[in-house]
């Protein structure tokens, strides 16, 4: 091979143009219409040519075009409008500045596989990376002190096509980074800045590119240098891509090497939040350098460094979530636990439900469970899973107990909201309603927009989705060979004036892309209905090994391929945010039928909600918290069925009597006007109730406030003097688990408050009338430790036929008096009998500590054993 030189080639801006510069790399414009409408006048068919990229538009422009704008008055008053918009952004006092001045200026770090900021910069798959961009956009919008840390694949996720006969096709094109909102982090002398993360037998470096999103930096870590070896160049290849030993490459280069880049940057983060647990090393990187540089154990550095982590889980699906063998585990982390000061076996069973189970696999998110402080799920229903599905690294604690949260996801609205709306918002929401999405009262004036403005915006959108998907068709008819003939037939689908539902999100067999079509008759009927007729619009990827996946979206091709409905259901190749962004803004019902309770959260629905656009969803995931009669519609009620077929059955059936009785009619109903009044206030109610709650501002400000802030104090608290607070508390956790097994609770008694009693408590009757007061005390066995080291609870709630605390609750009993024999004190506390039914009381002892995040951190937890 010739030996190359490279350089890069900028475009040559005009003087009176530099501001499109600065507009350009700055990701603020993909969220503000008037920036990127700016690029999109340059010119709109290279606009779309170039994937809505300005750096690309700006390099690719002519010389004599750029002259002519130069001089275009109109265009120079615009792109000033656009430049001070950012300027003013950039320098306005934020939310965070004016809600947590208490709180000294953190520096979160927000790991994540996948950044999905818009379509020019594809280095996403689905939903984790809409998210991870959402929330970095709301992030900047609110201030919030946050880096994000992630990869800069050179290929990104698979382009999709179809062959002819449906089947997914994968196509893999490399990302031209020199042509993308992005730059290269350099040192003083202009050398690129690299770090250098150890593997098996070398070092790979990588070096570090820049995204700005408004406020916020990016930073994505790549392998592509010339001083690694092919393979390790392949590290950031592409995403999701590859086996299982690419992919643990690829999470120790996001893990250990995002953390040292932050650091070679002068970037020291208080707070590492990991978005899924592919980050899970970095909370390993960050106990090395804390053993170290301040000389402590790993019991110590742990209980600093988790103090400072936050965790949230997402997928509950086995496919997708990370596990590595014990093979791939020594192999690349062999040399590296002795520098955590612990031995194999202790590594191991940091990724292991089971700590002793030698055949379990190494589990990235038991991992990023055991070294975090601050977890959550990202609905309330899958709080309630993970909690369910993770509770046994906590023994003993019950379901409800297990210290695994809930913030439920949400949507960066102006991401995601159709430009003709944010005008009607602006006029009757008040020109500041972007900056206070999570105030409901700013949204109570949905009511004051006059139905003949939403519905004429609406119907605006959807006839530009017809016209987006018309040309989406041809250009997959072209692809596929399609005779030219044939190729009319595409401006023949879809019909502006009739019923449009949409789906779209990952083809995962749990989603049930194909659930409508389990009774094919009924639904050729719905379609092929001359006076109410319904069109459905599909769109999707299946990962690249989902058999089942591709199958599922092969199924909607052949059906759309019958003759008689072909006008009205398409599919629509190669899903990604542009094609998302058509979809949510254009139809009028948001399919989503997840089986139940698979879906973690799902997003599609609140971009498609802040549009005005009705949800027909089963009670999974974001939509049991925001589903209310009047704003969308329910697919049954939330059950469950051991069956998946019969599951499956139920509830298409249910979706088509939806559908047909319900749905359809309304839509169609119209008054003189020929407009549907009753449909349009669905709509504002879905805006009304949803917009306010699901949104990324409110789940940004939720988490700074619950998480974020109380995480930095913390870490700034046990970090102080030394670290002799983390190691004080790390030795009191030690001293704890040693004495553990010596706790007893050797008496319990109990009786009615008011009987008369001789000597101790004593239950007199099983039975007692509502309204008495229970009191009882506990003689609790503590060896060496003093009582204030412990909880002593009463544990009591309603018991079921087994004699169990259903939905049990937890009183603190009080420390009443030392018994005589050394260690044994006496804990007292009493509970009114408000409800008539079969109760139940049990005692417990709880670690306790006041700098504990939660009573379970310990794991410990002593009940009252049979008698």
């Amino acid at each position: 091979m010739p030996s190359v030189r490279s350089f890069t080639v900028l475009p040559a801006l005009p003087d009176s143009l530099k501001d499109l510069e600065t507009i350009a790399n700055n990701m603020f414009w993909a969220w503000n219409p008037e920036c990127s409408e700016l690029f999109e006048r340059i010119d709109n068919k290279l606009w779309a040519a170039c994937d809505h990229n300005p750096v690309k538009l700006l390099g690719s422009v002519s010389q004599p075009k750029l002259e002519s704008l130069a001089e275009n008055q109109g265009f120079l008053h615009e792109m000033r409008r656009a430049a001070d918009k950012l300027k003013i952004y950039m320098e306005s006092p934020t939310w965070y500045e004016k809600t947590c001045t208490k709180h000294s200026k953190p520096t979160i770090a927000y790991f994540s596989a996948e950044f999905g900021i818009h379509e020019c910069l594809p280095v996403y798959s689905g939903g984790l990376g809409i998210l991870a961009g959402d929330h970095l956009k709301s992030a900047s919008d609110l201030g919030v002190p946050l880096v994000g840390v992630g990869l800069m694949y050179q290929k990104g996720y698979f382009r999709q096509h179809l062959n002819i006969d449906g089947w997914q096709q994968e196509v893999y094109v490399d990302n031209d980074v020199y042509n993308m909102p992005i730059e290269l982090i350099r040192k003083q002398d202009g050398v690129p800045l690299t770090i250098s993360v150890d593997y098996p037998g070398r070092s790979v470096q990588a070096q570090i590119w820049c995204v700005h999103v408004g406020r916020v930096q990016l930073y994505l870590l790549d392998t592509n240098v010339e001083c690694n070896s092919p393979g390790d160049r392949m590290i950031t290849s592409s995403l999701y891509g590859g086996d299982r030993e690419l992919r643990i490459r690829q999470e120790i280069m996001l893990g250990i090497g995002g953390l040292k880049a932050l650091l070679a940057m002068g970037v020291e983060p208080t707070v590492c939040h990991m978005n899924e647990g592919h980050a899970a090393f970095m909370a390993l990187e960050r106990v090395r350098l804390l053993r170290a540089s301040k000389g402590m154990t790993f019991d110590e550095a742990l209980e600093a460094t988790k103090a400072g982590n936050v965790f949230t889980v997402h997928t509950l699906v086995k496919a997708g979530l990370d596990e590595f063998s014990t093979d791939l585990m020594d192999k690349y982390f062999g040399n590296y636990f002795p520098h955590l000061g612990i031995n194999r076996s202790q590594f191991l069973s940091l990724g292991r439900i089971l700590n002793d189970d030698e055949t379990e696999s190494f589990k990235m998110p038991v991992l990023a469970l055991r070294l975090s402080a601050y977890t959550n799920g990202v609905s309330a229903l899958h709080g309630q899973i993970s909690r369910e599905v993770w509770g046994n690294l906590w023994p003993g604690v019950p379901t409800d107990e297990v210290p695994i949260k809930s913030i439920t996801n949400g949507i960066h609205i102006n991401s995601w909201l159709a430009p003709a709306l944010g005008d009607l918002y602006d006029r009757y929401l008040g020109p500041n309603w972007s900056q206070e999405v999570y105030d409901k009262s700013v949204w109570d004036n949905v009511d004051q927009v006059p139905d003949e403005e939403l519905w004429s915006i609406h119907q605006r959108c959807k006839e530009q989705l017809v016209v987006f998907a018309r040309k989406h068709l041809k250009a997959q008819m072209k692809r596929r060979g399609t005779y030219e003939a044939e190729l009319s037939k595409a401006d023949e689908a879809l019909d502006s004036e009739v019923l449009t539902v949409g789906f779209a999100r990952r083809f995962a067999s749990y989603k049930r892309g194909d659930l409508l079509l389990r009774d094919e008759a009924r639904l050729i009927r719905m379609l092929s209905n001359t006076e109410r007729p319904i069109q459905f619009v599909f769109a999707g990827k299946a990962h690249p090994r989902d058999t089942e996946g591709k199958d599922i979206i092969r199924n909607i091709v052949h059906f759309a391929q019958n003759e008689s409905v072909r006008r009205r259901i398409i599919f629509l190749e190669d899903y990604d945010i542009d094609v998302a962004r058509a979809m949510v803004q254009g139809v009028d019902v948001w399919l989503n039928n997840p089986r139940r309770p698979m879906e973690a959260s799902g997003t599609s629905g609140m971009k498609a909600a802040m549009n005005g656009v009705l949800n027909l969803s089963t009670l999974d995931g974001w939509w049991c918290e925001a589903y209310q009669p009047g704003n969308g519609w329910s697919i049954g009620a939330g059950e469950t069925y051991q069956d998946p077929d019969y599951h499956d059955m139920i509830e298409c059936q249910a979706m088509y009597e939806i559908l047909e009785n319900e749905i359809i009619p309304l839509y169609y109903e119209r008054g003189a006007d020929n407009l549907p009044r009753s449909w349009i206030s669905h709509m504002k109610a879905c805006i009304q109730q949803i917009a306010p709650q699901f949104n990324t501002h409110r789940m940004v400000a939720d988490y700074t406030c619950r998480f974020y802030n109380p995480a930095a104090a913390r870490w700034r608290y046990l970090a102080a003097e030394a670290m002799t607070r983390a190691k004080a508390f790390s030795q009191w956790k030690n001293a704890m688990r040693k004495n553990w097994s010596e706790f007893q609770i050797k008496d319990v008694v109990m009786g009615v408050v008011g009987e008369d009693y001789q000597g101790e408590l004593h239950m007199k009757r099983p039975q007692i009338k509502a309204g008495a007061e229970i009191q009882v005390r506990a003689c609790v066995v503590l060896g060496e430790v003093s009582p204030e080291q412990v909880s002593v609870e009463l544990y009591h709630g309603t018991v079921d036929t087994w004699g169990n605390i259903q939905d049990g609750e937890a009183v603190e009993m009080q420390f009443d008096q030392a018994n005589g024999e050394p260690g044994h004190f006496w804990f007292r506390t009493s509970i009114p009998c408000v409800k008539t039914g079969q109760h139940g009381v049990t005692v417990r002892v709880l670690p306790k500590h006041p700098d504990q995040v939660n009573p379970h951190e310990l794991g410990l937890i002593l009940w009252e054993s049979p008698a």
